[in-house]
């Protein structure tokens, strides 16, 4: 099956790249109805040149498609690709959750999936971009101050890290994370006030994208996985940032 797109007047532009006919019906019907522009393709291939020549708010990536794996498809993209990237994952399978947060995905979403859910956690997603400081817009407050640990430097202007002076790769997700979480610096934060802060959703007790992304900010920042000094585990109740 070819591209199909539905576009609307103003909306959030997303592509659904999904090989399940009947679940990219639904899916691209319960988004069309709530004012969303859907591009529609079933070939990892596919979705990997769209990407890769047009310009999206979201991508709903499934993981497993012909033509081109969905993880591949995650793994070749994430560095050039500017909007989200959200896997469809098999809902009992935690390795795709794993594979698909490991390599950079800003989120997961277990199928089958209710449009009502599908919607807030998308929305969220955009509510978190549409928050993201502006500077070059006139009138706007002033740039917040970076943030300093150590050799650790956060400068949220710029959405950017260093570490001891060279910048440090991050995802959109993970980079929120840490900002999130250095912002609460010496100040244990659980798991439910970083999905709240970030997705605006409860921990359902079962999610394991915040645990994994804090894996990848510890080995991307040099922090022992064994034994932490810059983001710890506070057992039972959550994570700890390391003031220096």
């Amino acid at each position: 099956m070819g591209i199909l797109r539905i576009r609307s007047v103003s909306a959030p532009r997303l592509l659904l790249v999904e090989d399940d006919q009947r679940l990219a019906e639904l899916v691209r019907d319960a988004l069309v109805r709530a004012g969303w522009e859907v591009t529609h393709c079933a070939r990892g291939d596919d979705g990997e040149a769209l990407m890769r020549r047009e310009a999206f708010d979201i991508v709903l990536l499934d993981g497993h498609l012909p033509g081109k794996d969905g993880f591949d498809v995650l793994r070749d993209v994430r560095r050039d690709f500017a909007g989200r990237i959200v896997m469809l994952t098999a809902r009992d399978d935690d390795i795709d959750q794993v594979l698909g947060l490991e390599g950079g995905a800003d989120d997961y979403i277990a199928k089958p999936v209710a449009p009502r859910v599908l919607l807030a956690r998308l929305k969220a997603l955009l509510r978190r971009d549409a928050a993201a400081p502006s500077s070059a817009t006139p009138g706007a407050p002033a740039a917040p101050p970076p943030l300093r640990f150590g050799t650790l430097e956060l400068r949220p202007a710029a959405r950017e890290v260093r570490l001891d002076g060279a910048a440090v790769e991050l995802t959109t997700a993970e980079y929120e994370l840490l900002l999130f979480l250095a912002q609460r610096a010496g100040t244990v934060v659980s798991r439910d006030d970083i999905m709240q802060g970030l997705r605006g959703l409860e921990f359902d007790g079962l999610d394991r994208a915040i645990d994994a992304r804090i894996s990848r900010l510890r080995r991307k920042l040099g922090d022992d996985a064994d034994t932490p000094t810059r983001i710890k585990t506070v057992r039972g109740k959550g994570y700890l940032f390391a003031r220096d």
